[in-house]
């Protein structure tokens, strides 16, 4: 096979495999890396939508050998919560085109809540917007699907 066949094949079988992504609600679903790598989320059908949980940190345990604990949440009742299995992302919808929007994500660092908007840019990486208001103010997070 000749080098232009093979790069004209090579070419038409990764852009038969974004259209296919791109055409697909379920394509986010998986487990998938923070982009420090400290944790894994598991990202999940919920009903008609989409949410997340975490199943993997780096460091599960405080410094007192005990594990992590929701400790700056704001609501005193939920401070004493785990981390690992924590629910952090709810009520994404698909949008069409690779984006998830109208969803929640809480910081379990902060304790705070943030509008949030997934983007599937390839079919390994994963943009996370969390924001306060419009998405134009705002912080986005580059996600790798764990393998």
């Amino acid at each position: 096979m000749s080098v232009i066949k093979y790069l004209a094949l090579l070419l038409l079988t990764f852009s038969l495999a974004n259209l296919s992504a791109q055409n697909n609600p379920n394509a986010v679903v998986g487990t998938w890396y923070n982009g420090s790598k400290e944790s894994r989320i598991e990202i999940y059908k919920c009903g008609e939508k989409y949410c997340g949980k975490i199943v993997w940190l780096k460091e599960p345990m405080n410094e007192e050998g005990k594990p992590k604990v929701d400790k700056n949440n704001p609501d005193a009742s939920l401070k004493n919560r785990p981390i690992m299995g924590m629910e952090l992302m709810r009520n994404f919808e698909y949008d069409s085109g690779n984006v998830w929007e109208d969803g929640e994500i809480y910081d379990p660092k902060s304790g705070k809540t943030y509008s949030c908007k997934m983007t599937l840019t390839k079919a390994d990486q994963l943009e996370v917007r969390g924001y306060v208001g419009i998405s134009l103010i705002g912080r986005t997070d580059v996600w790798t699907r764990a393998k």
